[in-house]
């Protein structure tokens, strides 16, 4: 156990409302777990303000995932502290759980909370005045096993729906069962419940998340069995009639059966996009990794999709230099993606997360190389890109347009995954509207002579 203070001073009382300010780092699930918690703060005593404005507190969710994230957060600290260099700064999530004593060492950071703490966030704020020794409040992973649900409302168009966390994989590379925990899932009541929420505020589009939401149903109602699985709970919400769209975020290749894919594909309300890590296409490297599954499993995966539902549109994760992976090892890789159907890639440059059995792993890449083949790579996904844009054309689609006007221009996503940008038009916010795609534009974007 962290040694941390049980409580902290109470504030003065004052009529005067504090202003609070939130940004997340990292994932979907992080997001959605930000906007649940913003929602526990009382409105007559906090008015919240965005993150570049000046606030009296200022709440970073943090991603441990990779170093960059890292350094981000201690930009994020002193663009705070220059708008206002008496606020009140916390740090929750993930690297607040990992590392919390090198968080609370950065200067100014006031408060640090763990998994399990994050969720009470209000409690721990009663006194807002900086010290000079900031405070952490975080118990042993092993302890964190309580479901605690989560969603995003108002920001955007779409909602993100937490339906599961924690993750009992051992990947070599991955942090996050340590972060977050072991796997556990939302009640099919709650995961409903919580729909029907988001539907009837509006919004358009849903997106499942989570670490492992493959996984869905270890660990409901704190039973470390299966009361559910993940074909019952997308079942159950496809009946959901509020609802107009489900995407779903990102799911293991092992854990999406052909009885989902098959379900998917004749669903009234999931969308045909499916993102599907590999992070290697060599077996040697996936072996190394601990992954639980190998290329040949993950191509019958992406073919499955594809014969069912042609239309789709299939995202991948990818690592490139991992230790050990040769040139042979990365053409290897390389060779996989492009003769897949696929459609794009997030790439990630590996890099060694502390704790991790990778981290201690012989011949280590050189980083020269790494950037080489991560730029390789983000080609590949340019390529594939525009090639599923280009299999698109004079084809109708549904457009979802979100409501930010970004230089005269709004943008937004069909089903499939692909974005529409045309000229501002608020009257297209937050709708669905059927477009029929005619070219693709100097920025790379789709058009239609619809709008």
């Amino acid at each position: 156990m962290f040694s941390v203070d049980t409580k902290l001073n109470v504030n003065k009382k004052s009529s005067v409302r504090s202003r609070i300010a939130f940004h997340t780092l990292g994932c979907k699930l992080n997001f959605s777990e930000t906007a649940s918690i913003s929602r526990e703060f009382d409105y007559k005593k906090y008015e919240h303000v965005d993150f570049t404005d000046i606030a009296d507190v200022y709440v970073i969710n943090t991603c441990s995932v990779t170093e960059k994230a890292d350094k981000r957060f201690k930009s994020l600290v002193k663009k705070a502290l220059k708008l206002n260099n008496k606020a009140f700064i916390a740090a929750i999530g993930c690297y607040a759980q990992l590392q919390p004593e090198e968080l609370i060492s950065v200067k100014g950071v006031d408060l640090v909370l763990g998994a399990n703490e994050k969720f009470k966030l209000p409690d721990y704020l009663n006194d807002l005045t900086k010290i000079e020794t900031g405070k952490i409040h975080s118990c042993e992973i092993d302890e964190v096993s309580k479901y605690v649900g989560s969603f995003s409302l108002h920001d955007r168009t779409r909602s993100f729906l937490k339906v599961q966390d924690g993750c009992d994989y051992k990947c070599t590379y991955c942090t996050i069962p340590k972060a977050r925990g072991v796997s556990r899932s939302d009640s099919l009541f709650n995961v409903i419940s919580n729909a029907k929420k988001i539907a009837s505020n509006g919004i358009k589009e849903i997106v499942l998340t989570g670490v492992n939401i493959g996984d869905y149903g270890k660990g409901e109602d704190g039973n470390k069995k299966h009361n559910h699985t993940f074909l019952d709970m997308i079942k159950a919400l496809d009946d959901v009639e509020p609802v107009e769209r489900i995407r779903i975020s990102s799911i293991e290749p092992n854990l999406l059966k052909n009885e989902a894919i098959e379900f998917i594909s004749k669903s009234k309300r999931f969308v045909p996009h499916f993102h599907i890590p590999l992070q290697s296409g060599s077996d040697l490297i996936l072996k190394k990794m601990k992954r639980r599954y190998l290329t040949s499993l993950y191509s019958e995966r992406v073919l499955k999709i594809k014969t069912l539902i042609p239309n789709a549109c299939i995202g991948v994760d990818v690592i490139v230099g991992f230790p050990g992976e040769s040139n042979d090892n990365f053409i290897e890789t390389y060779n996989f993606l492009n003769n897949l159907p696929i459609c794009y890639l997030h790439v990630f440059t590996y890099s060694e997360r502390q704790g991790t059995e990778a981290s201690i792993m012989k011949n280590s890449i050189p980083i020269n190389i790494r950037i080489k083949r991560s730029k390789m790579l983000r080609t590949l996904s340019v390529k594939k890109r525009r090639s599923f844009y280009e299999s698109q054309l004079g084809k109708k689609l549904s457009v979802l347009f979100e409501g930010e006007n970004k230089k005269g221009y709004m943008y937004g996503f069909s089903e499939n995954y692909v974005k529409v940008r045309t000229p501002w038009n608020p009257e297209l916010t937050n709708k669905i509207k059927v477009v029929k795609l005619h070219e693709i534009d100097n920025e790379g974007y789709l058009r239609s002579k619809d709008l």
